[in-house]
């Protein structure tokens, strides 16, 4: 049997899966997250 017929199947019959647009969501809010601890605890002080 030819890989391309099981490669079709396998694409219909596959579901959706994880979102991308869930997975980036939730990626940008744990680096924004990442960033205002940043500012919060090293934004006030004066390295010069």
């Amino acid at each position: 049997m030819s890989l391309t017929p099981l490669v079709a199947l396998a694409a219909t019959e596959a579901g959706a899966g994880i979102n991308p647009w869930l997975v980036g969501v939730g990626v940008f809010v744990l680096l924004l997250a990442l960033l205002g601890g940043l500012l919060a605890f090293g934004g006030g002080r004066d390295h010069s």
